[in-house]
């Protein structure tokens, strides 16, 4: 069956397939909805919508209708803090409520075939694994993700919130042209994904 899912874009992004080598953004996944474009464990988005209520603006309400989890790094004692591994940017969407057998899917233009190392922006606050799949064929097996839980922070809720970079964490052959990547929760969840990393080898 030909896949059905279609590039997103919005007012802010323009949109047609995430360009490969380069990063793709792990919220600006695929249109096309449940079953095609991703597989979520419920139908509410915990992020938009709820954690950050609805009040018109961007951020807030980002794909708040569709089920995948979706927020964004925040100033102050959530995402700006010195418990990082790496630098946050701020006002930077983000999937997470993560559970295993969740999937999300991705139109990617790999603009030359070859070997390229991926690497994840993330949280982890118990480890996990994840894995990549290319038009539907697994090309990767199951990713260990390192736990990022420090048990210095004081506050328990931002264990989730310790934002590292797990870089070269995997090597795969791309081909060149339009390619349907899918990001796999494989075990444990509660991992949050910002963006992968795609450099050739």
């Amino acid at each position: 069956m030909t896949y059905q899912g279609k590039p997103f874009q919005d007012s802010v992004y323009p949109g047609g397939p995430q360009v490969i080598p380069g990063r793709v953004h792990c919220a600006y996944y695929d249109f096309g909805g449940e079953g095609v474009a991703y597989h979520d464990a419920d139908t509410v988005n915990h992020g938009s919508g709820e954690l950050n209520p609805a009040d018109g603006s961007y951020l807030h309400e980002f794909r708040k209708n569709e089920a995948v989890d979706i927020t964004y790094t925040k100033n102050g004692e959530y995402d700006n803090h010195h418990y990082n591994f790496v630098e946050p940017e701020l006002g930077m969407l983000y999937v997470g409520w993560t559970e295993p057998g969740e999937w999300i899917k991705y139109t990617v233009e790999v603009e030359q075939t070859g070997l390229y190392s991926v690497s994840l922006l993330y949280t982890s606050n118990q480890g996990g694994e994840i894995a990549l799949s290319v038009n539907d064929r697994d090309v990767t097996g199951p990713i260990e993700i390192p736990t990022t839980y420090q048990e210095d922070d004081p506050l328990p809720w931002r264990q989730w919130h310790h934002l590292n970079k797990l870089s070269g964490m995997i090597e795969i052959q791309l081909e060149q042209g339009l390619q349907v990547l899918t990001l796999h929760t494989v075990s444990k969840g509660g991992m949050n994904y910002a963006y992968l990393d795609f450099e050739l080898v």
